[in-house]
């Protein structure tokens, strides 16, 4: 399996008790796959996974197999500052029927050195016998994950890919001469798509793909298949979705988006609160905007 495309990292929808909405979770996955697009991740950190029992977080990752019924390959989210409870959670996922891969980011936190960094992704790789796809995410771990290290952790079989969201286009750059021609190379970014594409890179792992799953798969594959005019055209008429989706955050302007559409409640878990309301008519505009809320524009 070759992970090539758009994947979304998807949300987990809850229900105003705090507990995961099963029902809104296989109606968006159903969509997602319905839309066209490539792969999905559950339980990423856009699935508020930190805050997921272990149990929750592999009930959410069944339901997505469920529901997609191998339609599409599923990445399950898998990361852990503790090494041995990250050998242990990809243990755990490599052992679930239907999933395709692991996305593992760097130990956050413990802000270990790249060696440190390197035993611990050759642990979880050694302890599976499933794809692993590694996760650079330095905003969140306070751990990069440079180019020389991620070579050297190219060398091991099963490691096969990085999810990379530095944001650092000359680190990103520096990847690609750093492993072989069949490493998978995808951007953390939605911003970042098309250069990353333009590098070599298979694709995306998308937040804005949760809300605008069918217009990010038409635009990474146009990129993907040389059609840059395309490409640019659907990334700048979403450049501004993208990026709100960061206003504050994430996820919950992806979450709040989701919910003005109709297709989830917008319930989160603490830490994370409602978007204050100067910033949600922001993002109400934008996704407005976006043509997504067309129906609630008519309404009014």
């Amino acid at each position: 399996m070759k992970l090539r495309g758009c994947g979304t990292a998807l949300v987990t929808p809850f229900n105003a008790d705090g507990s995961v909405d099963e029902p809104s979770l296989r109606s968006l996955v159903n969509w997602q796959v319905e839309s066209e697009i490539d792969f999905l991740i559950p339980c990423g950190t856009t699935g508020e996974t930190p805050t997921l029992s272990r149990s929750e977080w592999q009930f959410v990752i069944e339901v997505t197999i469920d529901t997609v019924r191998a339609r599409v390959p599923i990445v399950a989210g898998a990361t852990s500052n503790s090494t041995r409870e990250a050998v242990e959670k990809a243990q755990t996922v490599a052992a679930i029927p239907g999933v395709d891969a692991i996305l593992t980011a760097s130990p956050y936190y413990n802000k270990p050195t790249q060696e440190g960094q390197f035993q611990h992704f050759k642990a979880i790789a050694e302890a599976v016998d499933k794809p692993v796809v590694l996760y650079n995410v330095p905003g969140r771990t306070a751990a990069n994950l440079e180019p020389a290290t991620v070579g050297r952790l190219a060398e091991i079989k099963n490691i096969v890919g990085i999810k990379e969201a530095s944001g650092l286009i000359g680190q990103i750059s520096e990847v690609f001469n750093s492993v072989p021609e069949d490493f998978t190379v995808l951007s953390g970014d939605d911003v970042m798509t098309l250069p990353v594409i333009a590098l070599g890179g298979a694709g995306v792992i998308s937040v804005a793909s949760n809300e605008i799953p069918r217009e990010m798969a038409k635009m990474t594959r146009a990129a993907l298949d040389g059609d840059w005019e395309m490409a640019r055209r659907i990334h700048r008429k979403f450049l501004p979705l993208m990026q709100a989706n960061f206003i504050e955050s994430s996820p919950l302007p992806v979450k709040a988006v989701l919910a003005m559409m109709g297709k989830i409640g917008e319930h989160y878990r603490l830490p994370l609160v409602p978007m204050k309301k100067d910033t949600r008519a922001k993002l109400e505009a934008i996704a407005a905007e976006a043509g997504l809320l067309k129906k609630t524009l008519v309404a009014k």
